[in-house]
């Protein structure tokens, strides 16, 4: 009598928990038990979508401190237009403002269409640079080539906001290269907190800053500092 060795295909019902060496099997689940299978690797990781859930919090603070302010606060509006009184100053609404500041020292094609261009762009592919998807400071690696470059591109910035004299961008602009050269001589061994701080941003951070810091003063001088004929003036001052 010759024993008979089962075929790999057939389905033979046994116990067993090791799905690795057992691929095909009848599992046999009893009252109050659960199927338990053992494995070493996962194709599949369970996460938490933390950076999702921190954006929907954040929309809904947004969105409760919005509907806030519009039940406290009227919206700051004008009288009917009239087409025979043009406003002077006649200024575009409060996000348009940096724009319309722009305009009073470049082309339009410099102020509308090529700096913002240039600036979105920046804004888009920078996070994908080698760079900055090392997540580390920038001035951590290759730090004299990097501070060499900074010093260059912030020197050939200030001269170029001078040549316009566009003192508004300039100020911020030396604002922000005064910190990152700070950054560049600091280290993530640095006792100071604030300095391990910046030693660590990277350069996505300082472009993000630049950008926000610049459109806020430029918002905000278009706003309060601009009279007649786009004239300097000074908010308290009638």
């Amino acid at each position: 009598m010759t024993d008979k060795t089962p075929d790999p295909k057939d389905f033979i019902a046994g116990m067993d928990s090791n799905a690795r060496k057992s691929p095909t099997r009848v599992v046999f689940v009893t009252r109050r038990t659960s199927a338990q299978v053992k494995v070493t690797d996962e194709g599949e990781v369970q996460t938490y979508p933390e950076v999702l859930f921190r954006a929907l919090v954040a929309i809904e603070v947004l969105t409760i401190a919005l509907v806030g302010v519009a039940l406290l606060f009227n919206a700051p509006l004008e009288g009917l237009a009239n087409p025979l009184v043009t406003p002077n100053p006649a200024k575009a609404p409060w996000y348009f403002l940096g724009l319309q500041e722009m305009l009073h020292y470049f082309p339009p094609v410099v102020a509308g269409v090529l700096v913002p261009g240039l600036v979105v762009m920046a804004l888009i592919v920078i996070p994908y640079f080698h760079i900055n998807i090392e997540a580390e400071g920038v001035f951590l690696k290759d730090r004299k080539r990097r501070i060499l470059i900074f010093y260059l591109v912030a020197a050939a910035l200030s001269v170029f906001l001078l040549w316009f004299d566009v003192y508004v961008a300039l100020v911020p602009t030396l604002i922000v290269a005064g910190f990152m050269a700070l950054a560049a001589q600091s280290s993530p061994q640095s006792t100071s907190a604030f300095r391990r701080y910046l030693s660590g941003r990277p350069l996505s951070f300082w472009i993000m800053t630049w950008f926000l810091f610049e459109l806020a003063v430029l918002t905000a001088v278009g706003t309060f500092f601009r009279g007649p004929g786009w004239s300097w003036v000074l908010p308290w001052r009638s």
